[in-house]
Order: C-alpha cells, then sequence, then structure tokens
C-alpha cells in the first residue's frame, strides 16, 4: 500500500450554510495499481484529489502517505516530487507565450540539467512523442498532445504517484482513449501508481485495477473493477453501469 486515506471530510461553509462536499471517506491505493474514483458532478471526487495534492484544507481524517502522515504538512516540496498531477484542461496549464521545451526546461531545472536532459527524453517517449514538439507552442498542438506534454511534465519528476483530474473530459473520444493508454503504459512498464477522477464509469472500467465510487460526497462502493462491473452492489453504481450502452449489454450477457 502506498497511501491510506482513512475518515477524510471536507466542509465548506458554516453554520445552516455547511455543505459536507466530502464525508468521511476511507480507501487505500496499492501501488503499481490504477485506481478510479467514479462519480457525477458534485459527487466529491475532485475535492478528494485536491485535498491529496493539497491544494485544499481538509476539515477532519488523516493522510497517510508511504507510512508518513501527510495530512498537515507545511512544506511540501518534497512531497509534490512525489505526488504529481494532470489536470482537466490542458490547455490552461500552459504559459501561451511558452515553448514546449521551454516550459519543460523549468522541470529540468528541479532535477538539475544533465539529469533534466536525460529525463525529459524518457518522459516524452514514454508518452510516445518526439524532440521535435519542444519548439512548439501549445495553439500548435492538439488536445490529446497538450495533454501527453503535461503527463511527461509530471514524470519528470520520477513521482510515485500520479493523481489525474478528469485528464479526458476536454478531449474527444478517439483522444481520450489514446490517454487511457498512456496512463496504463505507465502502470505496465514503470510500475507507476495512478489515481484517476472521472465522471465517466465506462472509463473507469477500461483502465482501473480498482474502482470507487463516490455519491454526495460518500463513498458508497469501492473494490475490483470485474467485482464492481458484474456485481454492483449499491443502487447508484448500478445506476452509472445501465448509461453505458455496452458495459449494460455485458452485464445482461454474464447474468445466468
Amino acid at each position: 500500500m502506498i497511501y491510506d486515506v482513512s475518515h477524510l471530510t471536507k466542509v465548506f461553509g458554516r453554520g445552516r450554510h455547511q455543505v459536507r462536499a466530502v464525508d468521511d471517506v476511507s480507501f487505500e491505493l496499492e501501488e503499481g495499481q490504477i485506481t478510479t474514483i467514479v462519480g457525477e458532478s458534485g459527487s466529491g471526487k475532485s475535492t478528494v484529489a485536491r485535498m491529496l495534492l493539497g491544494l485544499l484544507p481538509i476539515t477532519s481524517g488523516t493522510l497517510t502517505f508511504r507510512g508518513k502522515d501527510v495530512t498537515h504538512l507545511r512544506d511540501r516540496a518534497e512531497y509534490w516530487r512525489q505526488v504529481q498531477a494532470v489536470f482537466q484542461d490542458p490547455f490552461s496549464s500552459f504559459n501561451q507565450f511558452f515553448t514546449v521545451g521551454k516550459l519543460l526546461n523549468r522541470s529540468m531545472k528541479l532535477v538539475g540539467k544533465e539529469a533534466g536532459q536525460q529525463r525529459l527524453e524518457e518522459s516524452l517517449g514514454h508518452v510516445g512523442m518526439d524532440l521535435e514538439v519542444l519548439d512548439r507552442y501549445p495553439h500548435q498542438l492538439s488536445g490529446g498532445q497538450r495533454q501527453r506534454v503535461m503527463i511527461a511534465r509530471a514524470l519528470m519528476m520520477r513521482p510515485a504517484l500520479l493523481i489525474a483530474d478528469e485528464a479526458t473530459s476536454m478531449l474527444d473520444a478517439s483522444l481520450r482513449v489514446n490517454i487511457l493508454n498512456v496512463l496504463t503504459d505507465l502502470r505496465d512498464s514503470l510500475g507507476m501508481t495512478v489515481l484517476f477522477i472521472t465522471h465517466d464509469i465506462g472509463q473507469a472500467c477500461y483502465l482501473a485495477d480498482r474502482v470507487l465510487v463516490m455519491e454526495h460526497g460518500k463513498m458508497v462502493e469501492q473494490g475490483p473493477t470485474d467485482e464492481v462491473i458484474f456485481s454492483p452492489r449499491h443502487a447508484y453504481t448500478k445506476r452509472l453501469l445501465a448509461d453505458v450502452p455496452k458495459l449494460h449489454s455485458a452485464l445482461e450477457l454474464e447474468q445466468p
């Protein structure tokens, strides 16, 4: 186990205006696996991701990363080297006046010039891009290429955990599959641990070793992917699966 999330809670507002965006959520991330949190908009899944990244303060609960309590870290520099993120909109992650090379050079400075050049080439190779992309500006790249550059930037830190928050939601169907395949390749070739946040349970089932289902801030179901697909226990999970035509047909075929 690489990450233990215990009784995580996030409350916004006070008094009568309180909103429990995340309510007593617990789960574990196993090293070298892809775990997906799936749920509709407002389920609290992205709030969980932001708390794990230290971008939102935690109301209560405990975060333990590789045996160390990281719930209230003050200096997160080393933590952020080991836990990297890829967000929903790759275009907004760029400085539009920077080439890809200049963007990635900023990450190179964090690891040293000599090691950085090697990591740059390796990281681009892992996401299926060559060095020619370094001279391009963001507007000269497709959405899928921009997202792959963002993944490459994260990989330059050689993180133990990659958190991808709705990383495919702004891409068309063919580009989504490319990004999902990049993530599975990272798991298979590098043994990387990935936490993938999505509203699409079809993507979750395609990608993940384990699926966690959230509704209204609560974790309503979690388990190995096959178990969640073919033996869902919670009504909300069943509804999400029924909304995916191919999965719905597969469920019918599996039933005796």
